[in-house]
C-alpha cells in the first residue's frame, strides 16, 4: 500500500451551505441569523441548517425551533427551497471545475479533488483561486473551507479545522501530531457507539488510538473498516471501495395540517412514484416495497415481496395492500412522517422473469404505459400524466427534499 510523501488531495466543504445559499439569493437575509426549516407556519419542527450568525448565537443544525429561538430571539426562519439548493450546487461545481477537476462529489456541500504536481507545490494559491472564483461568479455569501493532505480522509478532517472560510494544509512530514488534540467526534468513521467501545478498552484519545496496530483496529471494529481507518489516519493512499445501489426511497415529514392517514396516503403515493421514476432512470427493477410511518407514540413498518417489477401500477397496488394493513393499526393516530422504499434491486435487463406474474401480457402492458408516461413527462419537464391522481401538498418538495447525501435532479421536482 502506497504512502504519499506529499499532499495529494483537496477536500472542500461549503460553510453553512443551505443557509448561505438563502442569504446569497435573498439580500434581506444577509448578515442576519438564519435558520432553514422544512416548512413554514409552525414551531413544532427543527432547524435543518443555520447560518454562521445563528451558530455564533448558539444555534446548531437539527435543533428544535423553540430551543433555537431561546438561543437566538432574532432568528429568521425560512422554509427550505431544495431546487434553489440544487441549482446553487451545480453552479458551484461548474466554477470549481474551471479551476481543478472534481474527483468525487461526497454530498451536496462536500467534494474532493486530486492535485497535480504544480498544485501540490502551491496549495495556498489553488485555494485562493477557488475562493475568488466562487465569490466573483456565484456570490460572496457562499464561502468554503478547504483541507489539503496526503489522502482524502485526512483532507476531510483538515477541512474542518479552520471553519468557516479557512484553509488547512497538513503535509505528511507534519503528521500525526495535528491529530493528537482532536476529539473522536472530529474523526469520520468514529461514531458514538464506537467511541464508547474504545473508551471501554482504555482508548480515550487520538494519541492512544494512533498507537494501536492495524489488526487491533480491525478487531475493535469487528470488520476491515477499522484496519482501513488505521491506514487512512496514518497517511496511506486508501481508496474508497465501490458501492452498489441497494434501494430507492423517499421520505417526508408532514406539515401539521397533513398528519391524517388520508393526507399521508396521498403523499406516500407521490413519494413512491418519484422513487420508481428514479429507479427506472437508472435501469433497475425492484422485488420489494417497504412502508414506514412515524405515528403518535410509536411507528409502523411493513414490507411486501414482489416479482421483479418496474411499473407504477405494480408499486401502487403493493402500496394499497400495505396501507390497508397500516389502517388497521394506526388509523386513529397522527402520522408525522412517511417513508417508502423500493428494495431487492435487479438490473432491468438482467432480472429473472416470473412466468406467472412478471412476464404476462398485463404486466408488459403496464410497463409500456409507464414508459410512455415517463417519456411524456421528460419531454415537457413536468408531471403532465400519472397513474392515478397527482395532488402534491402545498409547498411541494415531495421527493426533492433538502439533502446532504443525495443531490436532487431537476426531474425530482416535477
Amino acid at each position: 500500500m502506497r504512502k504519499p510523501e506529499t499532499i495529494e488531495r483537496l477536500y472542500l466543504d461549503f460553510d453553512g451551505f443551505f443557509a448561505s445559499v438563502m442569504q446569497q439569493a435573498y439580500p434581506k437575509l444577509r448578515g442576519r441569523p438564519v435558520g432553514v426549516v422544512p416548512f413554514e407556519g409552525t414551531d413544532r419542527t427543527v432547524v435543518i441548517a443555520c447560518s454562521k450568525e445563528a451558530k455564533a448565537a448558539g444555534c446548531t443544525n437539527v435543533m428544535k425551533v423553540l430551543e433555537a429561538r431561546q438561543k437566538c430571539p432574532s432568528l429568521v426562519l425560512v422554509p427550505q427551497e431544495p431546487d434553489l439548493f440544487r441549482r446553487a450546487h451545480n453552479a458551484l461545481l461548474s466554477e470549481i471545475s474551471a479551476v481543478i477537476p472534481i474527483d468525487a462529489i461526497k454530498s451536496i456541500d462536500e467534494l474532493t479533488c486530486r492535485l497535480d504536481e504544480r498544485q501540490r507545490q502551491e496549495p495556498e494559491d489553488l485555494a485562493a483561486t477557488i475562493k475568488d472564483r466562487i465569490a466573483r461568479f456565484v456570490g460572496i455569501y457562499i464561502t468554503c473551507s478547504i483541507g489539503f493532505a496526503a489522502n482524502r480522509h485526512l483532507a476531510k478532517i483538515a477541512c474542518k479545522m479552520d471553519k468557516p472560510n479557512g484553509v488547512t494544509i497538513w503535509h505528511p512530514n507534519m503528521m500525526p501530531q495535528p491529530l493528537y488534540p482532536l476529539p473522536f467526534d472530529d474523526i469520520p468513521g468514529i461514531g458514538e457507539r464506537m467511541k464508547a467501545r474504545l473508551n471501554k478498552l482504555g482508548v480515550y484519545d487520538m494519541q492512544r488510538l494512533l498507537a494501536l496496530q492495524p489488526k487491533h483496529m480491525r478487531k475493535i471494529w469487528r470488520n476491515v473498516t477499522g484496519e482501513r481507518l488505521w491506514y487512512a489516519l496514518h497517511g496511506y493512499d486508501i481508496q474508497a471501495g465501490s458501492s452498489e445501489r441497494g434501494m430507492y426511497g423517499h421520505g417526508r415529514v408532514l406539515p401539521p395540517d397533513l398528519r391524517t392517514m388520508k393526507e399521508a396516503r396521498e403523499i406516500a403515493r407521490i413519494l413512491l412514484v418519484k422513487a420508481a421514476r428514479r429507479m427506472r432512470r437508472e435501469n433497475f427493477a425492484a422485488s420489494g416495497l417497504v412502508l414506514w410511518l412515524a405515528i403518535t407514540n410509536g411507528s409502523f413498518g411493513d414490507g411486501l415481496k414482489l416479482p421483479a417489477v418496474r411499473d407504477d401500477k405494480a408499486f401502487l397496488d403493493a402500496l394499497d395492500i400495505l396501507w390497508h394493513r397500516a389502517e388497521g393499526e394506526v388509523a386513529w393516530r397522527k402520522v408525522y412522517r412517511v417513508h417508502v422504499t423500493l428494495i431487492d434491486l435487479t438490473p432491468a435487463k438482467a432480472r429473472q422473469l416470473d412466468m406467472l406474474l412478471d412476464d404476462d401480457r398485463e404486466r408488459q402492458r403496464w410497463e409500456h404505459v409507464t414508459d410512455a408516461q415517463d417519456d411524456l413527462n421528460r419531454k415537457y419537464s413536468g408531471t403532465i400524466v400519472s397513474t392515478g391522481w397527482w395532488n402534491p401538498p402545498k409547498g411541494g418538495n415531495v421527493g426533492g427534499k433538502i439533502s446532504y447525501t443525495r443531490i436532487p435532479r431537476a426531474e425530482d421536482f416535477w
